[in-house]
């Protein structure tokens, strides 16, 4: 699909988005992370998971890539759209795709 269609496209939708007043993460790939203190964390809107080990998690989004750091991490719960992540949680990095793709520009 041509780029200017694409921007289009997502113009319109944000503006009816807008007016029905739905949050982003329904309508759209944008994820959404809940985290409850250091111990528990949901991610929502994931594609996948491309690295997992009990210290590091590495989940792909449609917008960039979540890196989860810590101590006995497990994915206690998994679906399509959500994974619920427990343990030691010492930090969550991001990594832009959007950034990346300004950057070419």
């Amino acid at each position: 699909m041509p780029l200017k269609k694409k921007k289009r496209i997502t113009r319109g939708m944000n503006r009816i988005n807008e007016i029905l007043e739905m949050p982003a993460e329904v309508v759209s790939n944008t994820p959404k992370i809940s985290i409850i203190g250091f111990s528990e964390m949901l991610i929502e809107n994931y594609k996948n998971i491309i690295e997992y080990e009990s210290f590091y998690i590495k989940v792909n989004t449609h917008i960039g890539i979540i890196n989860v750091n810590g101590f006995n991490l497990n994915l206690i719960q998994m679906n399509q759209d959500d994974m619920k992540i427990t343990g030691k949680i010492d930090s969550i990095e991001f990594e832009n795709y959007e950034e990346d793709e300004m950057e070419e520009k």
